[in-house]
């Protein structure tokens, strides 16, 4: 059984900073993909970033390039989100994901199979 928990959440101000860690069990993701996606009230599930765990190529949606970094630690089986220069429209709440399978490109959303329970990202103004 896989479990995927997430830490590091909380309130901080516009501007601040914050790092997410999500520590994996039950399998190691060798290969396959480990990403974070968010969700605001109200609004749907986005991707955030997501880390091919083999070759350590990285994505990041537009609205997070250059602020975010992702990043993984092979021996602790734990990918991390760097969130800097945070704003109020980072509010949400961040949920990290692995794939199940290889995929050569980046995968889709509906392609994750494994799903942490979620940490709440407040930014204040």
């Amino acid at each position: 059984q896989v479990q995927l928990v997430e830490s590091g959440g909380g309130l901080v101000q516009a501007g601040g900073s914050l790092r997410l860690s999500c520590a994996a069990s039950g399998r190691t993701f060798s290969n396959y993909f480990m990403g974070w996606f968010r969700q605001a009230p109200g609004k749907e599930r986005e991707f955030v970033s997501t880390i091919n765990w083999s070759s350590g190529s990285t994505y990041y949606a537009d609205s997070v390039k250059g602020r975010f970094t992702i990043s993984k630690d092979n021996a602790k089986n734990t990918v991390y989100l760097q969130m800097n220069g945070l704003k109020p429209e980072d509010t949400a709440v961040y949920y990290c994901a692995g794939t199940g399978t290889y995929y050569s490109r980046r995968p889709y959303a509906y392609e994750y199979d494994y799903w942490g329970q979620g940490t709440q990202v407040t930014v204040s103004s």
